[in-house]
């Protein structure tokens, strides 16, 4: 595969840069649970340099993957960075120990409470100042607001970010897990280049999230872009589709992301080079709009 392949899915400007719309998101560079070193560090440096060999150029990250091994593994990788690759961090989630551990009966998941918000803006303007040494930057293309924190103002969060911009600090603001109102709140305050939601074949609640950055302009970022759920069942739409082009069930959710909207940047992940490139190959997939719709109404 070439880096053209990876641009036959469109290309998307931010903080002056016209990226791929495929990307890779680096959560999974990290531990059990986003947790601490991974079991294999060298795939997971290999993953990053191969993702930038095979066109992609918008990789996403946070202070909280690891934490900060994530962002460390990315600069490792491939600092000196590529003139055309755009490194999106985030920060405004901390961390309370990891999301999942393993015990004799298994894995347990514990929840949310494992990635509390701060967003105060001090710690915010201390993140970004962390996040530029630990990736080896003097500025940062793309800054998320990783949460929006309920005990402080939004407008105190996003207006650090802006002072951080209008300091040079970073490029481009971008918001997570957001609703459309709180979009319109920040943007009274500041440019928003990106939003990133959850959003894939069965988590569609953010439907009118997607529909009001289409209208404007903003990119849209879907977070566990992969998940089909019962959808890859055999015999179910996913199946059926994959199967007709020869394809897995995450290449089929990937092309339908791209086809969804022109705004849409789905970043799967991965710590493995096998899988990286099998996500990449969704660049190729081209469903027919019956298909599309199809997928759609399931």
């Amino acid at each position: 595969m070439t880096a053209s392949l990876v641009h036959a899915t469109g290309t998307f400007e931010i903080a002056g840069k016209k990226v791929a719309r495929l990307g890779f998101g680096s959560m999974r560079l990290t531990g059990l649970g986003v947790w601490g070193e991974p079991d294999d560090r060298e795939e997971c440096l290999r993953v990053v340099r191969r993702a930038v060999e095979l066109g992609v150029q918008l990789i996403d990250t946070a202070d909280s993957y690891g934490p900060n091994v994530s962002e460390e593994i990315i600069r490792e990788a491939i600092h000196p960075y590529p003139d055309d690759v755009l490194i999106a961090t985030k920060a405004g989630l901390t961390r309370s120990g990891p999301d999942v551990i393993e015990t004799a009966q298994g894995l347990v998941r514990l929840g949310p409470a494992a990635w509390p918000p701060v967003g105060r803006p001090e710690y915010l303007r201390q993140q970004a100042e962390l996040s530029l040494r630990r990736l080896g930057l003097d500025h940062i293309d793309l800054f998320q607001l990783h949460r929006v924190d309920p005990q402080v103002p939004l407008e105190d969060q996003v207006g650090e970010l802006k002072a951080l911009q209008d300091a040079g600090k970073i490029v481009a603001i971008g918001l997570s897990q957001v609703t459309v109102d709180q979009i319109e709140q920040a943007r009274r305050i500041a440019d928003i280049a990106t939003v990133q939601n959850r959003y894939n074949l069965t988590d569609r609640g953010s439907a009118d999230v997607l529909d009001h950055c289409t209208h404007h302009g903003i990119g849209f970022i879907p977070w566990a872009p992969v998940a089909a759920g019962g959808l890859t069942r055999p015999g179910g739409p996913v199946d059926r589709i994959a199967s007709a082009h020869g394809a897995t069930p995450a290449q089929v959710a990937l092309a339908w992301l791209l086809a969804h909207s022109e705004v849409t940047l789905p970043i799967p992940g991965t710590s493995k080079v096998a899988h990286l490139e099998d996500n990449t190959a969704a660049a190729q997939l081209r469903l027919s709009g019956a298909e599309i719709d199809e997928l759609t109404s399931s």
